[in-house]
Protein backbone atom coordinates (compact mmCIF):
# COMPACT_ATOMS: atom_id res chain seq x y z
CA UNK A 1 0.00 0.00 0.00
CA UNK A 2 1.01 3.78 -0.12
CA UNK A 3 3.45 4.98 2.76
CA UNK A 4 3.85 8.67 1.48
CA UNK A 5 4.19 9.55 5.38
CA UNK A 6 7.42 7.59 5.94
CA UNK A 7 9.19 10.31 3.62
CA UNK A 8 8.08 13.18 6.63
CA UNK A 9 9.61 10.96 9.22
CA UNK A 10 12.14 12.79 11.37
CA UNK A 11 15.80 10.62 10.30
CA UNK A 12 15.86 9.09 14.14
CA UNK A 13 12.68 7.87 13.67
CA UNK A 14 12.99 3.69 12.89
CA UNK A 15 10.40 2.66 9.77
CA UNK A 16 9.70 -0.79 11.94
CA UNK A 17 10.63 -1.61 15.54
CA UNK A 18 11.68 -4.71 16.79
CA UNK A 19 9.28 -5.71 20.22
CA UNK A 20 10.68 -7.74 22.64
CA UNK A 21 8.86 -11.17 23.68
CA UNK A 22 7.92 -10.10 26.97
CA UNK A 23 5.17 -8.92 29.34
CA UNK A 24 4.16 -5.11 30.06
CA UNK A 25 5.45 -5.83 33.75
CA UNK A 26 9.48 -5.94 32.40
CA UNK A 27 9.24 -2.25 31.92
CA UNK A 28 9.59 -1.72 35.55
CA UNK A 29 11.50 -5.11 37.02
CA UNK A 30 14.35 -4.01 34.10
CA UNK A 31 14.28 -0.07 34.88
CA UNK A 32 14.94 -1.63 38.99
CA UNK A 33 17.51 -4.05 37.69
CA UNK A 34 19.74 -1.51 36.11
CA UNK A 35 18.70 1.81 38.25
CA UNK A 36 17.51 0.63 41.44
CA UNK A 37 18.47 3.85 43.44
CA UNK A 38 17.18 6.36 40.94
CA UNK A 39 14.16 8.16 41.62
CA UNK A 40 11.12 6.30 39.75
CA UNK A 41 8.67 8.71 41.57
CA UNK A 42 7.90 11.93 43.62
CA UNK A 43 4.84 12.74 45.38
CA UNK A 44 4.28 15.73 46.85
CA UNK A 45 8.33 15.88 47.70
CA UNK A 46 8.37 12.31 48.82
CA UNK A 47 10.50 10.12 46.28
CA UNK A 48 10.03 6.19 45.42
CA UNK A 49 13.04 4.12 44.00
CA UNK A 50 12.43 2.29 41.06
CA UNK A 51 14.15 -0.82 43.39
CA UNK A 52 10.90 0.37 45.82
CA UNK A 53 8.38 0.60 43.56
CA UNK A 54 9.25 -2.87 42.09
CA UNK A 55 9.14 -4.21 45.52
CA UNK A 56 5.60 -2.51 46.10
CA UNK A 57 4.37 -3.78 42.74
CA UNK A 58 6.16 -7.75 43.61
CA UNK A 59 3.88 -7.05 47.11
CA UNK A 60 0.80 -7.39 45.38
CA UNK A 61 1.48 -9.89 42.73
CA UNK A 62 2.16 -12.22 46.20
CA UNK A 63 -0.40 -11.08 48.24
CA UNK A 64 -3.19 -11.62 45.55
CA UNK A 65 -3.07 -15.02 45.56
CA UNK A 66 -4.02 -15.35 49.17
CA UNK A 67 -7.12 -13.58 48.10
CA UNK A 68 -10.18 -14.82 45.78
CA UNK A 69 -7.07 -14.57 42.63
CA UNK A 70 -5.77 -17.23 40.59
CA UNK A 71 -3.97 -16.05 37.15
CA UNK A 72 -6.09 -14.53 34.38
CA UNK A 73 -8.80 -12.95 36.69
CA UNK A 74 -9.97 -9.70 36.63
CA UNK A 75 -8.86 -7.15 39.08
CA UNK A 76 -10.34 -3.54 39.30
CA UNK A 77 -7.90 -0.53 39.92
CA UNK A 78 -9.96 2.46 40.89
CA UNK A 79 -7.32 4.79 41.78
CA UNK A 80 -5.91 8.42 41.15
CA UNK A 81 -1.93 9.18 40.03
CA UNK A 82 -0.27 7.93 43.20
CA UNK A 83 2.85 5.58 43.49
CA UNK A 84 0.49 2.74 45.02
CA UNK A 85 -1.93 3.19 41.66
CA UNK A 86 1.78 2.37 39.43
CA UNK A 87 2.94 -0.63 41.93
CA UNK A 88 -1.01 -2.13 41.76
CA UNK A 89 -0.68 -2.21 38.06
CA UNK A 90 2.33 -3.73 37.47
CA UNK A 91 1.89 -6.40 40.56
CA UNK A 92 -1.54 -7.24 38.96
CA UNK A 93 0.04 -7.88 35.62
CA UNK A 94 2.98 -9.83 37.35
CA UNK A 95 0.87 -12.04 38.84
CA UNK A 96 -0.87 -13.34 35.15
CA UNK A 97 -4.03 -10.83 35.94
CA UNK A 98 -5.70 -8.79 33.98
CA UNK A 99 -6.21 -5.41 35.26
CA UNK A 100 -9.65 -3.42 34.57
CA UNK A 101 -9.24 0.72 35.34
CA UNK A 102 -11.98 2.59 36.70
CA UNK A 103 -12.23 6.17 36.83
CA UNK A 104 -12.53 7.21 39.94
CA UNK A 105 -15.11 10.12 39.64
CA UNK A 106 -17.64 7.57 38.13
CA UNK A 107 -20.58 7.21 40.09
CA UNK A 108 -21.25 3.99 41.65
CA UNK A 109 -23.67 2.70 39.16
CA UNK A 110 -21.03 3.61 36.63
CA UNK A 111 -18.07 2.04 38.22
CA UNK A 112 -20.44 -1.20 39.60
CA UNK A 113 -21.28 -2.17 35.99
CA UNK A 114 -17.67 -2.30 34.90
CA UNK A 115 -16.90 -4.46 37.50
CA UNK A 116 -19.97 -6.70 36.89
CA UNK A 117 -19.17 -6.44 33.32
CA UNK A 118 -15.86 -7.46 33.75
CA UNK A 119 -15.94 -10.21 36.03
CA UNK A 120 -13.57 -8.40 38.31
CA UNK A 121 -13.08 -10.15 41.77
CA UNK A 122 -10.77 -7.71 43.47
CA UNK A 123 -11.02 -3.73 43.84
CA UNK A 124 -8.04 -2.01 45.36
CA UNK A 125 -9.28 1.62 45.55
CA UNK A 126 -9.88 3.92 48.22
CA UNK A 127 -11.73 4.27 51.21
CA UNK A 128 -13.74 6.78 50.40
CA UNK A 129 -15.57 5.08 47.36
CA UNK A 130 -17.66 2.78 50.34
CA UNK A 131 -20.71 3.12 47.90
CA UNK A 132 -19.09 1.29 45.24
CA UNK A 133 -17.52 -1.31 47.05
CA UNK A 134 -19.57 -1.94 50.26
CA UNK A 135 -22.88 -3.10 48.17
CA UNK A 136 -20.53 -5.68 46.09
CA UNK A 137 -19.16 -7.32 48.62
CA UNK A 138 -22.86 -7.96 50.33
CA UNK A 139 -24.09 -9.06 47.18
CA UNK A 140 -20.76 -10.90 46.66
CA UNK A 141 -20.37 -9.39 43.18
CA UNK A 142 -16.44 -8.83 44.64
CA UNK A 143 -14.64 -11.38 46.98
CA UNK A 144 -12.13 -8.92 48.61
CA UNK A 145 -11.03 -5.13 48.58
CA UNK A 146 -7.48 -3.52 48.73
CA UNK A 147 -7.93 -0.47 50.56
CA UNK A 148 -4.98 2.24 50.28
CA UNK A 149 -5.03 5.99 51.15
CA UNK A 150 -4.08 8.80 48.35
CA UNK A 151 -1.67 10.47 51.12
CA UNK A 152 -0.22 7.06 52.06
CA UNK A 153 2.55 7.73 49.85
CA UNK A 154 3.10 11.49 50.64
CA UNK A 155 5.23 12.86 53.64
CA UNK A 156 3.35 12.85 56.78
CA UNK A 157 2.15 17.17 56.82
CA UNK A 158 0.91 16.48 52.99
CA UNK A 159 -0.97 13.36 53.60
CA UNK A 160 -2.89 14.73 56.06
CA UNK A 161 -3.94 18.26 53.84
CA UNK A 162 -4.95 15.70 51.18
CA UNK A 163 -7.59 13.38 53.60
CA UNK A 164 -8.62 16.36 55.08
CA UNK A 165 -9.38 17.72 51.41
CA UNK A 166 -11.02 14.42 50.85
CA UNK A 167 -13.01 14.39 53.48
CA UNK A 168 -14.58 17.96 52.65
CA UNK A 169 -15.02 17.48 48.98
CA UNK A 170 -16.07 13.67 48.91
CA UNK A 171 -18.60 11.11 50.12
CA UNK A 172 -17.43 9.37 54.15
CA UNK A 173 -15.17 6.56 53.89
CA UNK A 174 -16.41 3.28 53.52
CA UNK A 175 -15.62 0.23 55.87
CA UNK A 176 -12.01 -0.12 56.87
CA UNK A 177 -12.47 -3.36 58.18
CA UNK A 178 -13.88 -6.40 57.70
CA UNK A 179 -14.83 -9.95 56.56
CA UNK A 180 -12.46 -9.52 52.82
CA UNK A 181 -11.49 -5.95 53.14
CA UNK A 182 -7.47 -5.71 53.54
CA UNK A 183 -5.43 -2.56 53.85
CA UNK A 184 -1.80 -1.44 51.80
CA UNK A 185 -0.95 -1.02 55.60
CA UNK A 186 -1.61 -4.21 56.35
CA UNK A 187 0.09 -6.10 53.30
CA UNK A 188 2.98 -3.90 54.48
CA UNK A 189 3.53 -5.19 57.52
CA UNK A 190 2.95 -8.85 56.81
CA UNK A 191 -0.47 -8.98 58.00
CA UNK A 192 -1.86 -10.46 55.05
CA UNK A 193 -0.79 -13.77 53.45
CA UNK A 194 1.78 -13.86 50.89
CA UNK A 195 2.12 -16.25 48.40
CA UNK A 196 5.32 -17.07 46.00
CA UNK A 197 4.44 -15.97 42.24
CA UNK A 198 4.12 -19.07 40.30
CA UNK A 199 6.09 -19.18 36.85
CA UNK A 200 3.26 -19.30 34.09
CA UNK A 201 3.46 -19.57 30.58
CA UNK A 202 3.73 -16.14 28.57
CA UNK A 203 2.84 -14.65 25.20
CA UNK A 204 2.69 -11.70 23.49
CA UNK A 205 -1.16 -12.17 22.62
CA UNK A 206 -2.19 -12.77 26.48
CA UNK A 207 -4.75 -10.41 27.74
CA UNK A 208 -2.75 -7.72 30.05
CA UNK A 209 -6.20 -4.98 30.61
CA UNK A 210 -10.13 -4.08 29.87
CA UNK A 211 -10.18 -0.78 29.66
CA UNK A 212 -13.41 0.90 29.54
CA UNK A 213 -14.65 3.30 26.54
CA UNK A 214 -16.61 6.08 27.68
CA UNK A 215 -19.90 5.13 25.63
CA UNK A 216 -21.87 7.36 24.03
CA UNK A 217 -25.28 5.62 23.82
CA UNK A 218 -25.58 2.91 26.41
CA UNK A 219 -22.91 1.34 28.07
CA UNK A 220 -18.96 1.54 27.69
CA UNK A 221 -17.61 -1.19 25.97
CA UNK A 222 -14.71 -3.43 27.77
CA UNK A 223 -11.54 -3.05 25.47
CA UNK A 224 -8.89 -6.11 25.46
CA UNK A 225 -5.44 -5.02 24.98
CA UNK A 226 -2.53 -7.79 25.13
CA UNK A 227 0.40 -7.34 26.64
CA UNK A 228 1.62 -7.45 22.82
CA UNK A 229 -0.40 -4.03 22.68
CA UNK A 230 0.78 -2.45 25.14
CA UNK A 231 4.57 -2.89 24.57
CA UNK A 232 4.39 -2.32 21.10
CA UNK A 233 2.70 1.15 21.83
CA UNK A 234 4.69 2.01 24.41
CA UNK A 235 7.82 1.38 22.39
CA UNK A 236 5.98 2.72 19.19
CA UNK A 237 5.68 6.28 21.85
CA UNK A 238 9.50 6.01 22.76
CA UNK A 239 10.81 5.98 18.92
CA UNK A 240 8.40 8.87 18.18
CA UNK A 241 10.19 10.95 21.13
CA UNK A 242 13.36 9.28 20.36
CA UNK A 243 15.79 11.46 22.24
CA UNK A 244 14.45 10.89 25.74
CA UNK A 245 17.50 10.97 28.01
CA UNK A 246 17.26 7.67 30.53
CA UNK A 247 17.87 6.80 33.79
CA UNK A 248 19.86 9.44 36.69
CA UNK A 249 20.04 12.87 34.66
CA UNK A 250 17.80 11.76 32.34
CA UNK A 251 13.95 13.07 31.10
CA UNK A 252 11.70 14.20 33.82
CA UNK A 253 7.71 13.17 33.29
CA UNK A 254 4.99 15.70 34.85
CA UNK A 255 2.82 12.60 35.70
CA UNK A 256 -0.74 14.85 36.09
CA UNK A 257 -2.56 13.06 32.88
CA UNK A 258 -4.56 10.50 34.53
CA UNK A 259 -3.13 6.53 34.31
CA UNK A 260 -6.58 5.23 34.52
CA UNK A 261 -6.67 6.76 30.61
CA UNK A 262 -5.32 4.88 28.26
CA UNK A 263 -3.50 7.93 27.06
CA UNK A 264 -2.00 8.58 30.09
CA UNK A 265 -1.43 5.06 30.81
CA UNK A 266 1.20 4.30 27.82
CA UNK A 267 2.10 7.80 26.71
CA UNK A 268 3.01 8.80 30.69
CA UNK A 269 3.25 5.84 32.74
CA UNK A 270 4.49 3.07 30.74
CA UNK A 271 6.80 5.19 28.87
CA UNK A 272 8.59 7.00 31.49
CA UNK A 273 8.84 3.43 33.68
CA UNK A 274 10.15 1.71 30.18
CA UNK A 275 12.75 4.69 29.72
CA UNK A 276 13.84 4.58 33.92
CA UNK A 277 12.55 8.33 33.86
CA UNK A 278 11.49 10.27 37.01
CA UNK A 279 7.40 10.60 37.44
CA UNK A 280 5.82 14.02 39.40
CA UNK A 281 2.55 12.70 40.33
CA UNK A 282 -0.40 14.79 40.98
CA UNK A 283 -3.79 13.62 41.83
CA UNK A 284 -5.50 15.68 39.48
CA UNK A 285 -4.62 19.04 37.37
CA UNK A 286 -4.80 22.23 39.69
CA UNK A 287 -3.19 25.05 37.20
CA UNK A 288 -0.61 26.62 40.06
CA UNK A 289 -0.31 23.07 41.76
CA UNK A 290 1.54 21.82 38.15
CA UNK A 291 3.36 25.45 37.54
CA UNK A 292 4.51 24.68 40.89
CA UNK A 293 6.00 21.36 40.32
CA UNK A 294 7.26 22.00 36.93
CA UNK A 295 9.36 24.28 38.01
CA UNK A 296 10.38 22.62 41.34
CA UNK A 297 11.71 19.08 39.90
CA UNK A 298 12.30 20.82 36.54
CA UNK A 299 9.84 18.64 34.70
CA UNK A 300 10.64 18.29 30.97
CA UNK A 301 8.24 16.14 29.37
CA UNK A 302 4.67 16.58 29.73
CA UNK A 303 2.03 14.18 27.96
CA UNK A 304 -1.52 16.19 27.97
CA UNK A 305 -4.43 17.53 27.06
CA UNK A 306 -5.62 21.15 24.99
CA UNK A 307 -7.20 22.23 28.13
CA UNK A 308 -4.12 21.92 30.62
CA UNK A 309 -2.06 23.41 27.95
CA UNK A 310 -4.48 26.22 27.96
CA UNK A 311 -4.76 26.62 31.49
CA UNK A 312 -0.75 27.10 31.54
CA UNK A 313 -1.51 29.44 29.20
CA UNK A 314 -3.27 31.37 31.22
CA UNK A 315 -1.02 31.28 34.06
CA UNK A 316 0.62 34.45 35.73
CA UNK A 317 3.34 31.77 37.39
CA UNK A 318 3.89 30.41 33.45
CA UNK A 319 4.86 34.47 32.43
CA UNK A 320 6.89 34.12 35.58
CA UNK A 321 9.50 31.14 33.53
CA UNK A 322 7.69 28.26 35.69
CA UNK A 323 7.47 26.33 32.61
CA UNK A 324 10.71 27.04 31.14
CA UNK A 325 12.37 23.46 31.70
CA UNK A 326 9.67 21.76 29.43
CA UNK A 327 11.08 20.63 25.71
CA UNK A 328 9.02 18.26 24.70
CA UNK A 329 4.92 17.49 25.17
CA UNK A 330 2.03 15.83 22.87
CA UNK A 331 -1.47 16.82 23.40
CA UNK A 332 -3.89 13.92 22.34
CA UNK A 333 -7.42 13.09 23.21
CA UNK A 334 -8.89 16.06 21.15
CA UNK A 335 -8.00 19.23 18.82
CA UNK A 336 -4.85 21.30 19.83
CA UNK A 337 -5.58 24.91 18.48
CA UNK A 338 -2.87 26.65 17.25
CA UNK A 339 -3.64 29.87 19.55
CA UNK A 340 -3.00 27.20 22.33
CA UNK A 341 -0.41 25.55 20.85
CA UNK A 342 1.70 29.00 19.97
CA UNK A 343 1.50 29.98 23.18
CA UNK A 344 2.19 27.34 25.33
CA UNK A 345 5.69 26.94 23.10
CA UNK A 346 6.15 30.80 23.93
CA UNK A 347 5.85 30.28 27.77
CA UNK A 348 8.24 27.03 27.74
CA UNK A 349 10.56 27.59 24.72
CA UNK A 350 9.84 23.51 23.74
CA UNK A 351 7.66 21.80 21.67
CA UNK A 352 4.16 20.69 21.62
CA UNK A 353 2.50 18.54 19.15
CA UNK A 354 -0.72 17.17 18.42
CA UNK A 355 -0.92 13.52 18.25
CA UNK A 356 -4.50 11.36 17.15
CA UNK A 357 -5.70 7.76 19.21
CA UNK A 358 -8.81 5.60 20.38
CA UNK A 359 -8.62 3.25 23.51
CA UNK A 360 -8.92 0.47 20.59
CA UNK A 361 -5.76 0.87 19.30
CA UNK A 362 -3.83 1.26 22.83
CA UNK A 363 -4.44 4.26 22.06
CA UNK A 364 -1.67 6.04 20.06
CA UNK A 365 -1.79 5.53 16.35
CA UNK A 366 -0.86 8.96 14.67
CA UNK A 367 1.60 12.34 15.92
CA UNK A 368 3.11 15.32 14.48
CA UNK A 369 7.02 14.96 14.35
CA UNK A 370 8.28 16.59 17.22
CA UNK A 371 11.29 18.22 16.19
CA UNK A 372 10.85 17.69 12.16
CA UNK A 373 8.47 19.01 9.82
CA UNK A 374 4.94 19.26 11.85
CA UNK A 375 1.73 20.56 10.43
CA UNK A 376 -0.52 22.51 12.74
CA UNK A 377 -3.98 21.66 12.07
CA UNK A 378 -3.16 18.10 11.29
CA UNK A 379 -2.81 14.54 14.04
CA UNK A 380 -0.12 14.28 11.52
CA UNK A 381 1.49 10.81 10.73
CA UNK A 382 1.33 7.16 11.45
CA UNK A 383 3.46 5.73 13.78
CA UNK A 384 5.93 3.14 13.13
CA UNK A 385 4.80 -0.43 11.63
CA UNK A 386 0.98 1.44 11.25
CA UNK A 387 -0.79 1.63 8.40
CA UNK A 388 -4.12 3.87 7.91
CA UNK A 389 -6.20 4.71 5.33
CA UNK A 390 -9.35 6.77 4.51
CA UNK A 391 -12.16 5.04 3.37
CA UNK A 392 -15.76 5.51 2.09
CA UNK A 393 -18.86 3.53 3.51
CA UNK A 394 -17.98 0.38 1.62
CA UNK A 395 -14.60 0.29 3.30
CA UNK A 396 -13.03 1.52 -0.30
CA UNK A 397 -9.97 3.41 0.14
CA UNK A 398 -10.69 6.71 -1.14
CA UNK A 399 -8.11 9.94 -3.09
CA UNK A 400 -5.92 11.72 -0.96
CA UNK A 401 -7.89 15.16 0.56
CA UNK A 402 -11.09 13.27 0.07
CA UNK A 403 -13.29 12.91 3.74
CA UNK A 404 -13.66 9.80 4.63
CA UNK A 405 -13.16 6.97 7.95
CA UNK A 406 -10.08 6.20 9.07
CA UNK A 407 -9.35 2.76 9.06
CA UNK A 408 -5.64 1.71 10.73
CA UNK A 409 -3.69 -1.20 11.60
CA UNK A 410 -0.94 -2.30 13.59
CA UNK A 411 0.71 -4.22 16.25
CA UNK A 412 -1.32 -1.90 19.21
CA UNK A 413 -4.56 -2.94 17.58
CA UNK A 414 -6.86 -4.34 20.35
CA UNK A 415 -8.00 -8.07 20.34
CA UNK A 416 -11.39 -7.15 20.47
CA UNK A 417 -14.41 -6.17 22.96
CA UNK A 418 -14.93 -8.12 25.83
CA UNK A 419 -17.81 -10.25 25.48
CA UNK A 420 -18.93 -8.38 22.61
CA UNK A 421 -18.32 -10.55 19.18
CA UNK A 422 -21.17 -8.92 17.31
CA UNK A 423 -19.53 -5.11 17.96
CA UNK A 424 -16.19 -6.45 17.46
CA UNK A 425 -16.82 -7.82 14.28
CA UNK A 426 -18.41 -4.25 13.26
CA UNK A 427 -14.89 -2.67 13.62
CA UNK A 428 -12.54 -5.44 12.88
CA UNK A 429 -12.39 -6.25 9.76
CA UNK A 430 -9.59 -8.26 7.74
CA UNK A 431 -7.45 -7.29 10.47
CA UNK A 432 -8.29 -3.24 9.74
CA UNK A 433 -9.75 -1.27 12.97
CA UNK A 434 -12.49 1.56 11.76
CA UNK A 435 -12.15 4.14 14.07
CA UNK A 436 -15.65 5.62 13.00
CA UNK A 437 -13.80 9.33 13.06
CA UNK A 438 -13.44 11.27 9.59
CA UNK A 439 -10.85 12.72 8.42
CA UNK A 440 -8.53 13.47 5.21
CA UNK A 441 -5.24 12.52 4.04
CA UNK A 442 -2.62 14.63 2.19
CA UNK A 443 -0.48 13.50 -0.50
CA UNK A 444 2.32 13.88 1.61
CA UNK A 445 0.85 11.27 4.17
CA UNK A 446 -1.01 13.73 7.19
CA UNK A 447 -3.91 13.11 8.58
CA UNK A 448 -6.50 15.93 9.28
CA UNK A 449 -9.09 15.13 11.32
CA UNK A 450 -12.75 16.44 10.32
CA UNK A 451 -14.68 14.70 13.79
CA UNK A 452 -16.21 12.18 14.85
CA UNK A 453 -18.49 10.11 12.53
CA UNK A 454 -21.13 10.73 15.17
CA UNK A 455 -20.59 14.19 15.75
CA UNK A 456 -20.63 15.06 12.13
CA UNK A 457 -24.14 17.30 11.27
CA UNK A 458 -25.89 17.02 8.42
CA UNK A 459 -27.49 20.49 7.64
CA UNK A 460 -28.91 21.32 4.32
CA UNK A 461 -27.64 18.10 2.81
CA UNK A 462 -24.09 18.99 3.48
CA UNK A 463 -21.79 16.91 6.07
CA UNK A 464 -20.87 19.91 8.29
CA UNK A 465 -17.45 19.35 10.96
CA UNK A 466 -17.97 21.10 14.51
CA UNK A 467 -14.10 21.65 14.61
CA UNK A 468 -14.12 23.68 11.57
CA UNK A 469 -16.70 25.83 13.17
CA UNK A 470 -15.24 25.96 16.65
CA UNK A 471 -11.75 26.76 15.10
CA UNK A 472 -13.09 29.82 13.30
CA UNK A 473 -14.48 30.52 16.25
CA UNK A 474 -11.49 30.24 18.34
CA UNK A 475 -9.97 32.93 16.67
CA UNK A 476 -12.20 35.55 18.05
CA UNK A 477 -10.22 37.25 21.26
CA UNK A 478 -13.48 37.20 23.36
CA UNK A 479 -14.01 33.40 22.99
CA UNK A 480 -12.48 31.15 25.36
CA UNK A 481 -13.97 28.03 24.29
CA UNK A 482 -16.67 27.18 21.64
CA UNK A 483 -18.65 23.77 21.18
CA UNK A 484 -20.53 23.44 18.16
CA UNK A 485 -23.60 20.43 18.28
CA UNK A 486 -26.14 19.56 15.82
CA UNK A 487 -29.84 19.25 17.30
CA UNK A 488 -32.65 17.94 14.88
CA UNK A 489 -34.36 20.23 12.90
CA UNK A 490 -37.44 18.74 10.75
CA UNK A 491 -36.62 21.02 7.72
CA UNK A 492 -32.79 21.23 8.02
CA UNK A 493 -31.76 17.81 8.84
CA UNK A 494 -29.99 19.20 11.56
CA UNK A 495 -29.23 22.89 12.77
CA UNK A 496 -25.89 24.41 14.05
CA UNK A 497 -25.98 25.31 17.42
CA UNK A 498 -22.60 26.74 19.08
CA UNK A 499 -22.08 26.97 22.69
CA UNK A 500 -19.92 29.78 23.64
CA UNK A 501 -17.54 30.46 27.16
CA UNK A 502 -16.34 34.05 26.55
CA UNK A 503 -13.19 34.87 27.39
CA UNK A 504 -12.68 37.07 30.88
CA UNK A 505 -14.32 40.85 30.11
CA UNK A 506 -15.51 40.08 27.04
CA UNK A 507 -18.62 41.39 26.33
CA UNK A 508 -20.54 39.19 23.04
CA UNK A 509 -23.66 38.48 21.33
CA UNK A 510 -24.72 36.40 18.85
CA UNK A 511 -24.61 39.07 15.44
CA UNK A 512 -21.30 39.82 16.22
CA UNK A 513 -20.60 36.23 16.22
CA UNK A 514 -22.59 35.34 13.14
CA UNK A 515 -21.01 37.84 10.98
CA UNK A 516 -17.35 36.46 12.30
CA UNK A 517 -18.06 33.26 11.41
CA UNK A 518 -18.81 34.46 7.79
CA UNK A 519 -15.61 35.50 7.21
CA UNK A 520 -14.25 32.28 7.83
CA UNK A 521 -16.76 29.68 6.88
CA UNK A 522 -18.84 28.41 4.02
CA UNK A 523 -22.86 29.83 4.79
CA UNK A 524 -24.49 26.46 5.22
CA UNK A 525 -21.35 26.23 8.26
CA UNK A 526 -22.53 29.63 9.88
CA UNK A 527 -24.28 28.09 13.51
CA UNK A 528 -28.13 29.50 13.88
CA UNK A 529 -28.11 29.47 17.24
CA UNK A 530 -25.45 30.84 19.59
CA UNK A 531 -25.54 29.84 23.49
CA UNK A 532 -23.12 31.56 26.20
CA UNK A 533 -22.16 29.56 29.80
CA UNK A 534 -19.55 29.79 32.37
CA UNK A 535 -18.46 26.41 31.22
CA UNK A 536 -19.02 23.44 28.59
CA UNK A 537 -19.24 20.12 30.31
CA UNK A 538 -16.03 18.09 30.05
CA UNK A 539 -14.63 14.76 31.40
CA UNK A 540 -11.75 14.36 33.88
CA UNK A 541 -9.13 14.97 31.23
CA UNK A 542 -10.25 17.76 29.58
CA UNK A 543 -12.29 16.32 26.70
CA UNK A 544 -15.43 18.38 25.82
CA UNK A 545 -18.98 16.11 26.18
CA UNK A 546 -20.78 16.36 23.44
CA UNK A 547 -23.18 13.85 24.34
CA UNK A 548 -23.99 15.97 27.45
CA UNK A 549 -24.74 19.32 25.74
CA UNK A 550 -26.96 16.97 23.11
CA UNK A 551 -28.69 15.37 25.85
CA UNK A 552 -29.58 18.74 27.18
CA UNK A 553 -30.79 19.95 24.12
CA UNK A 554 -32.88 17.21 23.46
CA UNK A 555 -34.12 17.94 27.46
CA UNK A 556 -35.53 21.01 26.54
CA UNK A 557 -37.06 19.88 23.35
CA UNK A 558 -39.60 17.89 25.49
CA UNK A 559 -40.14 20.44 27.72
CA UNK A 560 -44.11 21.94 26.83
CA UNK A 561 -43.83 25.20 25.07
Amino acid sequence: MDKPWLKHYEPQVPVSIEYPDTPVYKFLEDSAEKYPDHTATIYFGRKTTFSQLNSLADLFAETLPGLCFKPGDRVAIMLPNCPQMIAAYYGVLKARGVVVQINPLLSPPEAGYIIHDSGARILICLPRYGEVYAPLLKQNVLRDVVLTDVGDFAPPAYGALIRLEAILHRTPDGPRRGPHIYTLADMMAGKVVKACIKEEAYSQKDLALIQYTGGTTGNPKGVMLTHGNLTANTLQCHAWIHDVKKGPGGDVFMGVTPFFHVYGMTATMNLAIYCACTLVLLPRFMTDMVADAIKKYRCTVFTGVELMYNHLNNSPKSAKGYLRTIRACISGAGPLYRSVQEKFEALTGGRVVEGYGLTEASPVTHCNPLFGDRRIGTIGLPMPDTEALIVDAAGKELPHGTPGEIAVRGPQVMKGYWNREKETAEVLRDGWLYTGDIATMDDDGYFRMMERKKDMIKSRGENVYPRNIEEALRKHLGVAEAVVIGIPDVELGERIKAFIVPAPGAKLNRDELRAFCKKYLAAFEVPGEFEFRDSVPKNLIGKTLRRVLREEEEKKALKPA
